[in-house]
């Protein structure tokens, strides 16, 4: 298989005829400096009938290779075989073993290498020269053939450094905006689910007490309008950060479980909430504790109508920011509940808690009371 395939000859780029322009040329020039090197010696041990025939051979060589591309072994092993008897197709050779590494894996490169050397060792034994020892012709076969192949080599891997960069790079990259999507919808699912279970609470009161005081009714408008315009300010934000990748959604703090217990207890619930914590709790911690808060009430607002929730913070700096949220059952039978808005029970809001505490390397538990009530528990990394 060709892990680098160039492209085909119709569709080569300027970079890829510049390549091959100065490789022709090398090869030419190659045959060139031997064919005079070869015709200024002054006692010609070669006839005069394999002279023209290796010039034949050669200006073929040459020609052959702008054949490289498309089948660079092919072309490699005849230049090979022609080496063993011609010199002029030296040049063409040593190009072409040039492509074999850098197109080819290591073990074709290796084969086609292995089977040079042997043609440099039978040219060595079958053409004599004047002055020149065969061991010293085979030598620089190796020699030249080794270095062309080294080069090759080099640009292969390089070539896999490179592509193996750019994959990294290309999957961090997808990897980072998946992590950016969920988080943002971590974000939406737990706001816009607050405040659209505090619409549908009030929403549903209204609709299940149509004959209900002026003053009431006039209330639940304000926190139904109150909890659309804020749903619609957290949207907007979020729609910012997906605008604009480089920012960051608002964390809030421990400070803001105080307006979600008062937000829930306007709604209707009896919320009693403790907060024991000393000092100021670093914003990921603080902003997923709140989160925790806020999915748990959301949870008691849907699933318990008219429950006792306990809302109790606690830790100590360097240790753990506990969290507990637990409600008793419903005090409420199911038909005199509000129904449910499509969706809502689908359990992701939980999904995501855990992910969120996992995230921040901290630990959740939910389940069942003895008493038949829900209790959520956190430990959050407090440090220093």
């Amino acid at each position: 298989m060709d892990e680098f395939a160039a492209p085909p000859a119709s569709r080569r780029s300027v970079r890829d005829w510049l390549v091959d322009i100065g490789l022709f040329l090398f090869a030419a020039a190659f045959g060139i400096m031997t064919a005079a090197e070869r015709i200024q010696m002054p006692t010609q041990d070669v006839l005069p009938w394999v002279f023209q025939l290796d010039q034949v051979i050669g200006v073929l060589g040459c020609a052959a290779l702008w054949l490289r591309r498309r089948h660079p072994v092919e072309l490699a092993l005849a230049l090979v075989v022609l080496s063993a008897f011609s010199e002029l197709v030296g040049g063409a050779m040593l190009v072409a073993l040039f492509t074999v590494a850098v197109h080819r894996a290591a073990r074709t490169t290796f084969v086609v290498f292995t089977l040079s050397l042997l043609a440099a060792l039978v040219y060595a034994v079958v053409r004599q020269e004047v002055g020149a020892p065969r061991e010293l012709l085979f030598l620089l076969g190796v020699a030249t053939q080794g270095s062309a192949i080294g080069w090759g080599l080099f640009v292969h891997h390089r070539r896999r450094l490179l592509l193996s960069l750019r994959e990294s790079a290309a999957r961090a990259e997808a990897e980072a905006q998946q992590r950016a999507r969920e988080a943002i919808a971590r974000e939406i699912h737990d706001v816009l689910g607050h405040r659209l279970s505090l619409l549908s609470v009030h929403a549903g009161a209204l609709e299940f007490r149509p004959d209900a005081p002026a003053e009431d009714i006039a209330r639940a408008a304000k926190v139904i309008r109150q909890s659309a315009h804020q749903a619609l300010q957290d949207l907007r934000e979020a729609i910012g950060v997906l605008r604009a990748p480089v920012g960051e959604l608002s964390q809030p703090s421990l400070t803001d479980i105080e307006e979600l217990a008062a937000e829930s207890r306007r709604a209707g619930m009896r919320v009693n909430l403790t907060q024991e914590v000393p000092g100021s709790v670093p914003g990921r911690s603080a902003g997923t504790a709140y989160r925790i808060v806020q999915e748990a009430l959301t949870n008691a607002r849907k699933h318990a109508h008219g429950a006792q929730v306990w809302v109790h913070t606690t830790g100590t700096p360097g240790q753990w920011l506990s969290i507990e949220v637990r409600n008793s059952a419903p005090a409420a039978p199911p038909s005199a509940a509000p129904a449910p808005a499509p969706g809502e029970g689908s359990g992701q809001g939980l999904v995501g808690l855990a992910e969120r505490v996992t995230l921040i390397g901290g630990r959740l538990e939910h389940g069942p009371t003895a008493e038949g009530g829900w209790r959520l528990s956190a430990w959050l990394p407090w440090p220093v």
